[in-house]
């Protein structure tokens, strides 16, 4: 492993510029203990080396150089075989001088041939890699695109990998493209890559050696971003070749990342270490070339650094208009009422969904921690049929303007555990791999929604796991490695757990039924619900949110079935241009009575539709049968058997002006 010699930089900080990335490292313990590897993960990224930001080829090809091997030999479908250091392709056609074994004495050209101390460039010392000075060798080079072919590629390295007097490293490169598995003809690459892997050999002339005294074997590596191209055999039959994931950059990498390229953001030359430390912590999951990206977004954004939330925000989502921000001031102030409006007989629900809208629109919160974190988190909880879907959609309406900014996802569909895969996705390899994830996708695509999980409490505990990681993160990767953020999503979980003992509490107090016992009823069946699931750390996350709805209430009926009627009479008039008109008493007086029994209001505002079905039939019935003509009034009634009757309208009703 490498020192930590830390370099001074121009404005007095210093950088550790030999700290290795965390993969690096992972990848030379595993060499020497005798390993080959396959390299997954994000080998497109960006990391680091003397101080800098590098490919992660040049990082690796100088790391493979650096713990002993004098040629690092890559090969790619598109370059064929080639050279990433300086030096390395006249090392190498030195190297292919040497006979293959079999060849006859008179075409030897090793060392063991006569006069081949003249012929053979002696070596040289492997220079400093952390300054790029690499010595030059004077054998010609070899042609242009040598090698191209995978197989003649594979068969060299297995020559050369297997000859103890070559210290030698072979990277291959996106091989998964030139052999695809779904052709039987790639198979045979395949074995011929794991021939090489297998039959590699410690080189005489290496000088790093493991603890027991032995070198390392010449590596022989596969680099594919995708494990899922590979046929699985070639990594699990042979205990000598090891999967090595290149994950995000860590809290520790990322530190010395933003010391490398601090000065390169928006108020960097005057930013201090801890200005940087909110971003090490809000930027878990970035990889490098996001970070670098970052950096740019603060001058293309007009962001300081110091500026840590909002920059994210603004990098992330790549919007000029935020929603939440450009919220009317009078839509705020009056947000209760015409939530209100819409949900009938729910103040404390609408209070707290308000309450969060105005913290938004205010943009206080306890500092830049939780910046990353949805906007709002709710759980509404309480008796069937309230309003809880309803008032979700209010505030998607309210917010955004847009009914489409409301998102349901129906959690009686995930009750197996393999049903978190589609909401972040299938891993690399496994069917619909490359659709995504339902949730990830719908947020990648529209940031700024609300997003209703509903009956949470039918989901499978390993699919709420995912739930504690967006709440306390604000992020979910999905199977592709790509990252939705929630920064600027509602979420609204909603359950009816403990409904089912709400006819026993109506039975015993009826109509009077105080909402503090509802309210502490349903707390305790919540808590008591995830205590038993085994995930109590969930309902502590959403404790603060947890919003119970009230039980419908006889002065609520009336509301919701005026507003049912109002809907019917719409309906009955864009159609045919007639015009409905309710008995309101006698139909106020009769959806009264049938929602006193206590089995009918534990359905809530469902059952008043519900029973309006008939109001509806009969409204149906006498259109179809009777076909009145445009501009007639029909008289919508019950009479004294409850029995629901349409008419002409023959003069005013009672009870009207």
């Amino acid at each position: 492993m490498t020192e930590h010699r830390p370099e001074e930089r121009p404005d007095g900080r210093a950088v550790a510029a030999d700290v290795a990335p965390r993969w690096a490292v992972s990848l030379f313990l595993e060499l020497c203990r005798g390993r080959q590897a396959i390299v997954t993960g994000r080998v497109r990224d960006r990391w680091w080396l003397a101080g800098r930001p590098a490919s992660f080829r040049t990082v690796l090809a100088n790391w493979l150089h650096f713990n002993g091997s004098d040629v690092v030999a890559w090969w790619d479908p598109v370059g064929g075989l080639g050279f990433p250091l300086e030096g390395h392709q006249e090392r190498f056609a030195a190297l292919g001088r040497r006979a293959a074994p079999g060849d006859p004495p008179d075409r030897r050209t090793g060392p063991e041939a006569p006069g081949a101390e003249e012929r053979t460039p002696p070596r040289t010392p492997r220079g400093d890699v952390r300054h790029g000075s690499l010595a030059r060798l004077s054998a010609p080079r070899p042609p242009a695109r040598q090698f191209a072919s995978a197989d003649e590629a594979l068969a060299e390295a297995h020559r050369l990998a297997a000859d103890e007097a070559n210290a030698i490293a072979f990277v291959f490169e996106d091989l998964d493209l030139a052999l695809p598995t779904d052709q039987p003809s790639s198979a045979l690459g395949y074995l011929r890559l794991r021939a090489a892997m297998t039959d590699a050999v410690a080189p005489l002339a290496g000088e790093h050696a493991t603890a027991f005294g032995e070198r390392p074997r010449n590596p022989v590596l596969a680099v594919v971003g995708d494990l899922g191209r590979l046929p699985g055999w070639l990594h699990r039959e042979d205990p000598r070749t090891v999967v090595l994931h290149v994950d995000p950059p860590d809290q520790t990498e990322r530190r010395l990342w933003f010391s490398m390229i601090g000065r390169e953001f928006n108020g960097g030359p005057q930013a201090t270490r801890a200005d940087f430390e909110p971003l090490v912590a809000a930027t878990d999951g970035m990889s490098g070339w996001e970070l670098d990206a970052l950096a740019r977004s603060s001058h293309v954004r007009r962001v300081a650094v110091q500026q840590p939330g909002r920059l994210l925000d603004r990098h992330r989502l790549n919007v000029t208009t935020d929603p939440w921000t450009q919220l009317d001031h009078r839509t705020i102030v009056e947000a209760a009422g015409e939530l209100g409006d819409r949900v009938i007989g729910q103040p404390a629900a609408v209070d707290a969904v308000v309450g969060a809208l105005q913290s938004a629109y205010a943009g206080i919160g306890f500092g830049s921690s939780g910046a990353s974190r949805p906007r709002g988190a709710f759980f509404f909880v309480g008796p069937t049929g309230v309003g809880k879907t309803e008032l979700a959609k209010s505030v998607a309406q309210l917010i955004f303007g847009d009914p489409s900014a409301y998102a349901r996802f129906d959690m009686s569909e995930y009750q197996q555990e393999h049903s978190a895969e589609r909401l972040a996705g299938a891993p690399p390899g496994y069917l619909g791999h490359e659709r995504g994830g339902e949730l990830t996708r719908r947020v990648q695509e529209r940031p700024f929604s609300v997003l209703l999980f509903d009956e949470i409490e039918k989901a499978h505990p390993v699919v709420l796991d995912k739930f504690l990681q967006i709440l306390e993160d604000g992020r979910l990767t999905d199977g592709q490695g790509q990252t939705a953020h929630f920064s600027q999503s509602l979420i609204i979980f909603t359950s009816n757990t403990g409904a089912d003992g709400l006819p026993a509490l109506l039975a015993e107090f009826g109509d009077e039924l105080p909402y503090k016992v509802l309210h502490q009823h349903f707390t305790d069946a919540v808590e008591d619900k995830f205590r038993t699931i085994g995930r109590p750390e969930i309902y502590g996350r959403l404790k603060p949110g947890v919003v119970v709805f009230d039980m419908l209430r006889t002065e609520h009926v009336v509301g919701i079935a005026e507003r049912l009627l109002a809907q019917l009479a719409e309906s009955v008039h864009e159609r045919h241009r007639v015009e409905l008109v309710p008995d309101r008493p006698r139909l106020d007086r009769w959806i009264t009575e049938r929602m006193t029994a206590p089995e009918r209001r534990a359905y809530g505002g469902r059952q008043i539709r519900n029973e309006f079905e008939a109001v509806l039939l009969a409204v149906v019935r006498y259109v179809v049968e009777q076909r009145p003509a445009p501009g007639t009034r029909l008289l919508l009634t019950v009479d004294e058997d409850d029995e629901v009757r349409v008419a002409p309208d023959s003069g005013p009703i009672a009870g009207e002006d």
